[in-house]
């Protein structure tokens, strides 16, 4: 808030008080050498010699402080349209300094951001370049080696084909989440919400994993009976992608005959919770605030041991958040982690 009584009003009393009192001094000491003093003679010029200093001393002031100031002015504007090049021009110091103060910070805060963004599109676009290269290279070489003569070999020629069929398919879930995700993105993904039951959702979707789970011994569970059906609202078909997702990620990352449990409880305002722990290895915290990242690595060795697009995680964040829901995860290296979102529950 600028203060009602300027620095430059201020200096301006003071000063003109100083002067005031000088040349009412000097004149009352002139005036009772050689002439009679009268009271109302000295108030007068007192009064007068005050009220032309103070005009004076404020005018040139406010004029000499007003070029200055309208320079700063001038240069911010050309810098950006900001709300304090659209205020009235102040020649109070503490206000502008204030401001000026507020517009550097905002404009490192902003720099800041612009230099995190760099660094995640130089990181983003690389880890694209390796997702892409890696099935593509792969393909390559197996399709060469068999031009150069291996396709001669009926066995070598079908193992080859069905490698490069891998790779192929890789580059097809790369294409397409990334697909999916810029359209959660721009709003262009539509959600078919309707009513349906999360808790036989979960049942379909352990029956759909469990040959998968089944290869690493691992349990696939509820927390507790659910003898009840749970009714949430929602996009029934992208909700069970995000549950598949959670559960696959932690089969992949789960201890050789783990679990991984499923737990639905209540929350206020008429939504439900969906927790997915596991006791695999865990993610250390230092990877817990990017781990939604499209293709953001936990291991930086760079190899993959399992398959996939490598967006699951990212692909989860958008279309929970497509809900207007929340998603939560919670983690301790080498004891497990939980991964939790919200739902509209419907009575």
């Amino acid at each position: 808030m600028q203060p009602k009584f300027k620095k430059s009003y201020k200096f301006a009393v003071i000063t003109s008080l100083y002067i005031t009192g000088f040349i009412t001094l000097l004149t009352s000491v002139f005036l009772y050498s050689f002439y009679t003093i009268n009271f109302w003679y000295v108030f007068i010029l007192a009064l007068g010699t005050y009220a032309f200093s103070f005009l004076m001393i404020q005018s040139r002031i406010e004029r000499l402080i007003y070029k200055r100031v309208k320079k700063i002015y001038d240069d911010l504007t050309l810098l950006e349209s900001t709300s304090l090049t659209k205020r009235t021009i102040t020649t109070d110091m503490q206000t502008l300094t204030e401001e000026i103060d507020k517009f550097a910070r905002d404009k490192k805060i902003e720099i800041e951001s612009l230099k995190v963004r760099e660094n995640y599109r130089k990181e983003f676009l690389g880890n694209v370049s390796h997702e892409l290269k890696t099935p593509l290279f792969t393909v390559q070489g197996y399709i060469l080696t068999l031009l150069d003569g291996a396709m001669d070999d009926k066995n070598i020629r079908r193992k080859y084909l069905e490698r490069a069929s891998k790779g192929i398919e890789r580059l097809g879930y790369i294409i397409k989440d990334l697909d999916m995700i810029t359209k959660l993105e721009v709003g262009d993904l539509s959600l078919n919400v309707e009513v349906f039951d999360i808790v036989e959702l979960v049942k379909s979707v352990f029956d759909m994993l469990e040959m998968k789970a089944s290869k690493k011994k691992i349990t696939l569970t509820f927390d507790r009976v659910y003898p009840d059906p749970i009714y949430v609202r929602a996009d029934k078909e992208r909700i069970q992608q995000v549950v598949a997702n959670l559960v696959v990620n932690s089969i992949k990352y789960g201890n050789e005959k783990g679990t991984t449990e499923i737990s639905i409880e209540n929350l206020i305002k008429n939504k439900v919770i969906v927790r997915v722990t596991d006791n695999g290895e865990g993610i250390a915290k230092m990877h817990l605030p990017r781990l939604f990242e499209r293709f953001y690595r936990v291991d930086k060795s760079g190899s993959r041991k399992e398959g996939g697009s490598g967006l699951g995680l990212s692909i989860v964040k958008h279309i929970i958040e497509a809900h207007d829901e929340k998603i939560y995860v919670e983690s301790e290296f080498g004891v497990g982690s939980e991964f939790s979102f919200t739902l509209e529950k419907v009575k």
